[in-house]
């Protein structure tokens, strides 16, 4: 296992190799959901998949296939840039321990297939939201336009992300984002299937981290592109620069707050 003295910097290629990977990735993403958002805005004119509408038509494996890409993709545009930090730490990692071997396998190899096993675990997050979305859908607590028009069922979303942020499974989740050396160098495993391995390892703890934040959609509106970005920008600086005190309590804070007065709209209705 590399030691964290023996840690040498990138050079400048393989560094861009790794950002361009993420940049290209993440940038299929986001184009996939402007243009998803922009023709939902504008289905006079182009035709896509929308969720049925309660009790018009059964859902079809293609809805939910449908739903569960949309997912997947929005996961990898708005997670995998926030997992810049740890890609970066594990190419540094993997380049010190291909020179000690003197292997000659790709370093953007090794760095691919740790990208992978993060969005593995993303993937499998998307899985299982798909299902609650489908069943929101299905209850007509979601319309076709993945808005949800029930004050209650947003209320409630919004106070369980509140609650969520304070828990100590939360943090303990958050550690591990905020320090990808320490995590790296206690769960390194060698070979392809070690770096797989590490990256969902790593992308799980990042689910555990930010699944409640994720849920906050349903409240908001699941393709409302403004909070799409804001999330992702409250998750970069949550992985990296903001105090802990305000993304635990002030932001939670806020969430549950806000739930609270969008509950008390339902029971005011």
């Amino acid at each position: 296992m590399p030691s964290a003295k023996n840690i040498l910097t990138l050079d400048s290629f393989n560094l861009w190799l790794g950002l361009t990977l993420v940049a290209l990735l993440a940038g299929i993403g986001w184009l996939y959901l402007f243009y998803m958002a922009w023709a939902m805005d504008n289905m006079d004119t182009v035709s896509m998949w929308m969720p049925p509408l309660a009790d018009t038509r059964p859902w079809y494996f293609y809805d939910f296939l449908m739903l569960f890409m949309m997912w997947a993709i929005m996961m990898l545009a708005m997670m995998l840039p926030t997992a810049i930090p740890v890609i970066l730490v594990f190419m540094r990692l993997q380049k010190t321990r291909l020179q000690k071997q003197s292997h000659d396998q790709p370093l953007i190899l090794a760095s691919g297939i740790f990208i992978l096993g993060y969005l593995a675990a993303w993937t499998c997050y998307s899985l299982a939201v798909s299902v609650v979305q489908w069943q929101l859908h299905k209850t007509g607590l979601l319309n076709p336009m993945m808005t949800s028009g029930n004050y209650l069922m947003s209320g409630l979303v919004l106070l369980l992300a509140g609650i969520y942020q304070w828990t100590p499974f939360k943090n303990s989740c958050l550690k591990y984002c905020r320090s990808p050396l320490a995590f790296l160098l206690a769960e390194w495993r060698e070979g392809s299937w070690g770096s797989l391995r590490l990256g969902f390892r790593h992308g799980s703890y990042c689910v555990g981290c930010c699944a409640f934040l994720m849920a906050v959609l349903f409240a908001v509106g699941v393709m409302n592109m403004l909070w799409v970005l804001a999330l992702t920008v409250f998750v970069a600086l949550e992985k990296t620069l903001m105090p802990a005190k305000i993304s635990s309590v002030l932001f939670g804070g806020l969430l549950f707050a806000w739930g609270l007065w969008w509950i008390s709209l339902h029971w005011l209705a």
